[in-house]
Order: C-alpha cells, then structure tokens, then sequence
C-alpha cells in the first residue's frame, strides 16, 4: 500500500460501509461515462448481486458492486466512497500515475501487479530492471514512509488508461460491459504492444471479471495480471471477520513499510499465516501485507472466502485462470475492509532473490495471449 497517499485514502474507504454508493450522481470520472450494469433481484431466501459499476476512463476499474441480502437489503461488496468523492480523488487530487485507482473499489492491474525493484534514476522519477536481457524502465511511483525506505513501481500501469469500444449487453438474468484498452507499450514503459479485453458480467449468482492480454506487437513481452479489490466488512467489527486462503505457502518479506520479498517462501504450518480451515481464520488484531502461494485448487478454482459473522455475510473470491500463482492479502488492523488479490506473480518478479524460480510471468510471443478471470459470488454463512 503506498504511504504517500495513505493519510488521505483510508480515512475514506474506512466510511464506505456506512456512505450510501449513489449518493451524489456523478456521469463521468477520468473523462469517460461510467458504465453501471443492474438487474432486479428475485429470490426471497437468497443473496444475489444486483449492481456493477465500471469505469471505462480509469483501466475498466470497478468502483461499485452491490448485491441484496433477503431481510436486509442492500450491501456494498466493495469498500468505495460516494461518486462525488471519487471523482474528486480521481479527476482532481490523483497522482501521475493514476495512484489513488488503487484506494477503492477493485482496480485492474497490468502488465505486472505488486512491487517491482530497480535502479533508480537520478531524479527518482524512473528505475529500470531487466527482462530476458532487454531494459525495462518504469515509473517509480511508491515508497515506504521509514528513514531508508526505497522507491520502486507498483501495480502495473493502466490505472489511468482509457477504454475504447466499450459495449453493454444484456444476457439471460443480468448484463454484461466489454472494452478494449489499446495500451501499446504502455506509455514506453514496456516491451511490444499489448492490447486488454476487459470484460465485467453481472448475474444473479455471480460478478466475473476477466482481461485477455493480447501481444499485437512484433516482440515477446512479458505479462502479469491481477487486480486490488477492497472487500467491505458491512458489520463495522475487523477482528472477528475470517479469511480463508488455500495457500500452504507465504512468501517472507523484509518488513511491512517496504513489503519486498527476500526469496524465501516459508510455510504456513503452525504459524498467523495459515488462513486454510474451511470457514476462515478470524482477523483479530493481526495485520497483514502478505503474498501466499503453493495455492489449493478445488472444482477448478483457487478460492478465497471473506466471511463476517456478526453480518452473516460472505463473499467467495474464485481465482479461474490457471496462471494464477498467488494471492495477495492486505488487511490492515485499524480499517473495516480486506483486500483480496488473484495475481499471477510474486513480488518483484524480475528481482535476483528468487533465483531460477518461476516467479509468475507470463511470456507472451507476438500473437499469443492470456486470460486473466476472478469470479465473486455472494453467500450467508
């Protein structure tokens, strides 16, 4: 999570729970129509989702999805603020680099999520690293709030794209966004030139987010994708939400200000990190900034639960793409949401602590492509 920003943004998403989403109408934020997908629910005895809203002029991020709970009404699944302080953060008090897009709601995160090391450059602007031999320079857009913290990149660089052939359909019980973010090179930060289908369905039983990266260049290029959904806890009480991750190992980190791997992938036998009993592990007082791999797959999915008793309430968080190799889990003590990230890589992907070892790029050739997929579903435990 980027301190720069930190004083500012959590304040905000710790009020979502209680801040009507649709409070003040706002029709467009990064210089795009959001996109908001509806459906009516039906059923009187169980929850089903009933709202997505997108933003095609911020990356396809998703600001909103709501769902309805029988003899409760209706529920933010995501931690966002009203419309009206969204724009205001997005359109006129964000960073360069799109760097608030990923306080709220669930921002898509490519060509790479999580940190990324690198030489820095004189102004401390740009670093650089290296892949396969070709030099990568990227923007150096967070650092850790300690004497000595060091400034590197940070979930990927489409937070300010905008999305091109932006289509609504309605399908059988709900509706569904596409888009096409023809980010090239990324702004002359990446190999090749990639082109992003982004598609957001909404049904009664399940959100589906997914992004097909394509290489339309003349070069390989390498790929990571993943996202940085905030989950809302709609009873207000952190300590006795459970989590449940199907991760038998958890990557070791220098400490919880830089958040950089050291190589190590410990286990998660006998120690805080073991999220695996199947109705989760209560948050208690714990504070979490970690990456967990090794990851369980069960009927074809790596999948997360966030669970709120005191709520009776739930959300499933289904990992589809086999490219997934970790789940990202940051949950500070202090705010009242979790984000839960599917991402295909570790940390630091091109750093040298990890050796040999696969660290989750993908490597695309020119007309290859990946699929990036996460499903939610909704749930009273």
């Amino acid at each position: 999570m980027n301190r720069l920003v930190r004083h500012f943004v959590l304040p905000v998403l710790a009020a979502a729970c209680v801040v009507a989403a649709h409070a003040q109408a706002v029709h467009e934020i990064g210089g795009e129509k959001l996109v908001t997908l509806t459906r009516e629910a039906v059923s009187r005895t169980r929850p089903e989702f009933t709202g997505v809203t997108v933003m095609p002029g911020r990356g396809m991020e998703i600001l909103y999805i709501t769902a309805n709970f029988p003899g409760k009404g209706e529920v933010n699944v995501l931690a966002s603020p009203d419309e009206a302080t969204a724009k205001q953060m997005l359109d006129r008090q964000d960073t360069p680099n799109g760097d608030l897009g990923y306080r709220l709601g669930a921002a898509l995160l490519c060509p790479y999520p999580n940190r990324i090391r690198g030489k820095l450059s004189a102004n401390g602007a740009t670093l650089t690293t290296q892949w396969n031999g070709h030099t990568i320079t990227l923007p150096a857009n967070n650092i850790g709030k300690l004497p000595g913290a060091e400034r590197h990149a940070m979930h990927g660089l489409i937070l300010k794209a905008k999305t091109d052939e932006v289509r609504v359909t309605r399908m059988p019980g709900g509706e569904q966004v596409t888009g096409v973010i023809h980010a090239g090179d990324f702004g002359g930060h990446w190999l090749s030139k990639t082109d992003l289908v982004v598609t957001i369905t909404l049904t009664a039983e399940a959100v589906d987010a997914s992004i097909v990266a394509h290489n339309v260049g003349n070069e390989a290029e390498p790929i990571a994708i993943g996202w940085h959904p905030y989950f809302n806890l709609p009873s207000g009480d952190r300590e006795q939400a459970r989590v449940h991750i199907p991760g038998s190992m958890v990557a070791q980190v220098d400490n919880y200000d830089n958040v950089f791997p050291t190589g190590k992938l410990q286990p998660v036998n006998g120690t805080r990190f073991d999220l695996r009993a199947p109705d989760g592990v209560a948050l208690q007082k714990n504070s979490f900034d970690d990456n967990w791999s090794s990851l369980t797959w069960k009927d074809g999915a790596a999948t997360v639960r966030v669970i709120d008793p005191a709520a009776h309430y739930g959300v499933e968080i289904e990992g589809l793409s086999p490219q997934i190799r970790t789940i990202q889990m940051y949950a500070p003590p202090d705010k009242q949401f979790v984000a839960i990230e599917h991402q295909y890589n570790f940390a630091d992907p091109f750093g040298k602590e990890w050796g040999s070892m696969n660290t989750g790029m993908v490597t695309l050739k020119p007309g290859e492509s990946t699929k990036w997929h996460v499903r939610l579903r909704v749930f009273v435990p």
